[in-house]
């Protein structure tokens, strides 16, 4: 049974919401993906969401770009929480997703991440499933500290060649 429901209303949004169910399988964390639209289908839409819960999941991560109602409305309709993933578009460059995304009203929110930002929301999915899971936080642990040494794996590299190099590696 999938903890977490990916949806997205376009195979479009494919590349950015692949990059929540990586993160999700390298934690370790069951998920299903599913391409909807909330305009064009809403019939199968209303029957995705009012059958979420009973599908045990427990976060929904919900990506939609332009008029972005996708993940507001899974978060009108499943009791549990709900992370949105505004995508970047042609027209307003995301802004427009984001907006529609974050400005929901108030007894409906939606968390919300970077625009394309579907790896922090595997992140945050993965984050909300560890209150009640420690061997799940044991592991988000050691997640962190992996992005630490990478990091302090690329300042030990600057310093030994220098910017120029660096930059041509």
């Amino acid at each position: 049974m999938a903890q977490v429901g990916i949806v997205m209303g376009s195979d479009s949004d494919m590349p950015v919401m692949a990059k929540a169910a990586d993160l999700l399988e390298e934690l370790g964390i069951s998920y299903e993906m599913t391409i909807i639209s909330a305009h064009r289908e809403p019939d199968v839409f209303f029957e995705y969401a009012k059958g979420a819960e009973a599908k045990g999941f427990k976060v929904i991560i919900a990506g939609a770009g332009k008029a972005a109602h996708l993940p507001g409305m899974c978060a009108a309709i499943f009791p549990m929480p709900v992370i949105g993933v505004p995508m970047k578009t042609s027209d307003l460059g995301g802004v427009d997703s984001l907006y529609s995304i974050v400005q929901m009203p108030s007894g409906i929110p939606v968390a919300t991440v970077a625009i394309n930002g579907g790896q922090n929301a595997g992140i945050l999915a993965a984050k909300i499933l560890a209150v009640s899971d420690g061997a799940l936080l044991e592991r988000l642990k050691n997640y962190s500290e992996s992005l630490k040494q990478s990091v302090q794996e690329k300042d030990a590299k600057l310093k030994e060649v220098g910017y120029k190099t660096y930059l041509k590696a």
